[in-house]
């Protein structure tokens, strides 16, 4: 492969394909290593191999043979699957590797993962790089604005996950007022918003709906060339069955998949959507303290 060629780490969701087709159409050179377990049958439809999670010996062994210019991580993982240990021989092949990253929190396991492909000598980049054009703007996408209301809801949320950040927890948190509804862990946004969907269901707080916000940013400190947070047609669907009135992420930092329906799917349910600046409500916080 020359110089320019990109290796596509594939997990699980659309990212993998986007990246695929954008770096396609501007004439980049690819190939795609579909992680087992994650991946979504379309991207391992279109790999250049198929490896279970644990295998690294034989990830690296592709990697060696297509000699990538540029590595990067595209889509979910999270920790072993019992679809991801079909592989699980590979435990005994790569039990130092493997210990090693496994014994380490979820942000620190995708840095431990970028820290072994840099070691054996390929750069890492992200989709900030690569195609910064499926990030999030500092815009309001759709009709829906904020109100007052969800710009006090969207600072409370954004402080929570600021505090967080030191602990590896999540990159989203919903919040109704100043009222935290759920937090995201390992099991992801959507199952957050399910959570927090029955929460508001309970009959202690039915009369006291008053809408709320999903708010996503990445952790402080975060490698932002892996896991960055990420929102589509699905997130919006699951907002809206949860009550919400919007859903706003960090700008530069959050990608927006299947942008066109992700704002057709917020005019539709009646949310807003809006990129923002997290450092505006962070600083507007220190401010009023200071």
């Amino acid at each position: 492969m020359t110089a320019g060629s990109v290796a596509i780490l594939a997990g699980a969701g659309e990212l993998p394909l986007l990246l695929a087709d954008r770096l396609a159409s501007a004439g980049r050179p690819l190939r795609i290593l579909a992680i087992r377990g994650f991946s979504a049958r379309a991207t391992r439809a279109r790999a250049d191999a198929v490896v279970a999670l644990l295998d690294i010996q034989r990830a690296f062994a592709c990697l060696d043979r297509w000699k990538p210019g540029i590595v990067t991580l595209a889509g979910g993982l999270t920790r072993p699957s019992a679809a991801a240990l079909a592989g699980a021989f590979s435990l005994v092949r790569n039990r130092d590797d493997i210990g090693r990253l496994i014994a380490r929190g979820d942000d620190n396991l995708m840095r431990g993962v970028v820290e072994l492909i840099e070691e054996r000598g390929y750069p890492v980049a992200g989709v900030r790089e690569l195609a910064p054009e499926l990030l999030a703007d500092q815009v309001v996408y759709g009709r829906r604005q904020p109100d007052a209301k969800d710009e006090a809801a969207i600072s409370w949320g954004v402080r929570v996950l600021d505090a967080m950040s030191p602990f590896d927890i999540g990159q989203a948190v919903v919040v109704s007022g100043e009222r935290v509804l759920a937090i995201e862990g390992p099991e992801g946004t959507d199952r957050t918003l399910a959570r927090a969907r029955a929460e508001r269901e309970r009959k202690l707080f039915r009369r006291a709906r008053s809408g709320g916000v999903l708010v996503k940013a990445p952790k402080r400190g975060q490698d932002l060339r892996v896991d960055l947070p990420a929102i589509g047609p699905r997130t919006v669907a699951n907002a809206a069955a949860a009550g919400l009135d919007g859903i706003a992420v960090a700008a530069g930092l959050t990608l927006v998949l299947n942008r066109r329906e992700t704002v057709e799917a917020a005019d539709r349910h009646g949310l807003f959507v809006v990129g923002i600046d997290p450092s505006r409500f962070t600083a507007r916080d220190a401010d009023a303290h200071g």
